[in-house]
């Protein structure tokens, strides 16, 4: 076990310093800061950053539209799918709203909602219509795939509602679920910046993004696509972690 971890380490650490020096090296071909940053400046100025409550503002801002977004998707996709998959009727009636949420773009979606939303909960509502189909459509598969024989056994031992739900239809539509956890908060996170950059949203990550790129700051501009990258990397790390031992608890 500690052999394969330390094969893993050094796998990782070996391509990280693989494109790093494709950095330097790029950016020493760019000669210019401006256009292309070097990793060390922009590590500099990711620390400075860090140093000022600008930043840790608009990084707690950001993931509280993210998590909100987020959570109101996976109930609203949860909740949805549960009902698609029991009546046919409301699947036939419902299934063109979902096929046009994920047909519309993200850009569009941000443009319509500051019609009628605030800057600041733009993102949150984008976050929700991005997460909510993955949801809707993963808690639906798996509901409609739940195993009929089993359904059989419940009717004969004469399970209530709620054991049938929590004994046969938990089990079948978790890893499922699980999987739309992990893809949709991707989708969360991405979304709700591309809508803070388009909305100019109040102490949010994506706003800074914007001043950077205006005011030619390439190197900040740099710095705070770093930071949004890692964030996002050791979030869902986390997540996956979790969501790895909620499923090992419910075996």
């Amino acid at each position: 076990m500690k052999r394969g971890k330390g094969r893993k380490l050094i796998t990782y650490a070996a391509v990280a310093v693989f494109w790093l020096a494709l950095w330097q090296i790029a950016a020493m071909a760019a000669g210019s800061e401006l256009l292309l940053p070097s990793p060390v400046s922009t590590a500099k100025t990711l620390w400075e950053l860090m140093k000022t409550g600008r930043f840790w503002l608009s990084l707690g801002s950001t993931l509280l539209r993210v998590a909100a977004g987020f959570t109101l998707g996976v109930i609203a996709g949860t909740l949805l799918g549960a009902v698609t998959a029991s009546v046919p009727f409301a699947d036939a009636l419902l299934s063109p709203l979902r096929s046009i949420i994920k047909a519309t773009p993200v850009t569009s979606f941000i443009v319509l909602l500051l019609l009628y939303v605030s800057p600041v909960r733009t993102p949150v509502a984008v976050s929700l219509l991005m997460v909510t189909p993955i949801a809707w459509a993963n808690v639906s598969k798996g509901v409609t795939g739940t195993d009929p024989q089993l359904l059989e056994m419940a009717k004969v031992f004469r399970f209530s509602r709620m054991r049938t739900l929590k004994s046969v239809y938990v089990p079948s539509v978790l890893p499922h679920f699980l999987a739309a956890v992990s893809t949709g908060f991707g989708f969360a996170w991405k979304s709700c910046v591309a809508a803070e950059v388009i909305a100019l949203s109040r102490n949010s990550i994506g706003k800074a993004l914007y001043e950077s790129k205006l005011y030619l700051e390439t190197a900040e501009l740099f710095a705070w696509t770093a930071a949004i990258i890692l964030i996002s990397m050791a979030l869902e790390a986390l997540l996956v972690r979790g969501i790895g031992r909620l499923a090992n608890d419910k075996r």
